[in-house]
């Protein structure tokens, strides 16, 4: 008696069954998975309800993804089985916080007939990635450039199959796209996708390429104010210079205005003001105009991306106190420049 029911029950639970076709499933962001899957159970029961849970919640009670006797249930999550053997189900898609643990639960109608196959499929979700040999940024006239398309969810040898994008129109398939003797026209905004999935992109990679103008005498342009240089002309800073407003002597109780100017192609990017106090450079500034009260040696420098120059040294002058000495002990205090402190008296030493 003992024997018989031990065998009926090995029996019974062999019976109650959820596959899963691919244990471990990886997918790139926004494309559409399927989880294959089969499940069994002894007849001659049926299947009453069947749904899919996700390891965030409770495999057991939920709250589920898909349940077939509610409405609630997200479009995401689609169920293309059946309540016969067929349990697979298809996301639509996929983003990160998709990723992990699915498994699929059944309940008949006995009332202990419920299963659920705690494997699971678990999904793992990637982005394509794009390199460049010249990074995200200007390359020059003449240059190579090799742009590199990788899904993560590949094996050794590489199966998918990419196309190539500049400014969202194909360009060339393959997994690297190289760019040769590249001119204006190859500037552009590049992406890379799955030959099978136009809808799923890489990041954007942005080649812009720098035109290299040679003229026996550039120089023709430098008299021309900076706004009517033609953009082909590239260079650092020069004509770097520093103006005083409104004197070059300091008015006690206000500031004075220095203003550091520079021609540039592209602009300027960065000015920094320096005061020469002893035999030390001190930084007090980083913009194009400086307020100071103070008198002192100053210089500006300005910088892009091709360079930097220096001005000149500029002196400020401060405002000075005369002493003069007379008979009887008095003392006259005197001052040169605009706007000093009024003297109101003499006082006796």
């Amino acid at each position: 008696m003992f024997q018989f029911r031990y065998k009926t029950c090995i029996f019974f639970l062999f019976d109650w069954k959820v596959d899963y076709q691919q244990p471990h499933i990886c997918a790139v962001r926004n494309s559409t998975v399927v989880i294959l899957c089969l499940f069994y159970y002894p007849d001659p029961r049926r299947v009453e309800a069947v749904m899919w849970g996700h390891e965030r919640s409770h495999l057991f009670i939920g709250p589920f993804l898909f349940e077939s006797n509610e409405n609630r249930t997200s479009s995401k999550f689609e169920y293309i089985g059946d309540r016969k053997q067929n349990c697979s189900l298809k996301i639509h898609k996929v983003e990160q916080n998709d990723a992990g643990k699915y498994a699929f639960r059944f309940v008949t109608d006995l009332e202990t007939g419920k299963m659920t196959g705690v494997a699971g499929s678990t999904l793992t979700v990637v982005d394509l990635k794009v390199f460049s040999t010249s990074g995200n940024g200007i390359v020059k006239e003449g240059d190579s450039v090799n742009l590199t398309c990788k899904n993560d969810c590949d094996d050794d040898q590489g199966s998918s199959v990419f196309t190539w994008f500049k400014n969202r129109k194909p360009t060339n398939e393959g997994r690297v796209l190289t760019l040769s003797n590249v001119s204006s026209t190859n500037t552009g905004n590049y992406t890379c996708s799955l030959r099978a999935n136009a809808g799923i992109a890489s990041r954007v990679i942005n080649i812009n390429v720098e035109r290299e103008y040679r003229m026996q005498d550039p120089s023709q342009f430098e008299s021309l104010p900076q706004d009517f240089r033609p953009d082909f002309l590239s260079d650092g800073p020069k004509n770097t210079s520093v103006s005083v407003r409104p004197s070059m002597a300091v008015d006690a109780g206000s500031n004075n205005t220095l203003i550091c100017s520079s021609h540039a192609n592209p602009p300027v990017e960065s000015f920094i003001w320096f005061k020469i106090e002893d035999d030390n450079i001190v930084d007090v500034g980083h913009q194009p105009v400086l307020f100071s009260g103070d008198g002192g040696r100053y210089f500006c420098s300005a910088s892009n991306k091709h360079g930097s120059q220096n001005s000149s040294v500029v002196t400020v002058r401060g405002k000075s106190l005369h002493i003069s000495f007379f008979s009887g002990g008095r003392v006259k205090v005197s001052a040169h420049g605009r706007a000093v402190p009024h003297v109101d008296s003499y006082s006796s030493l």
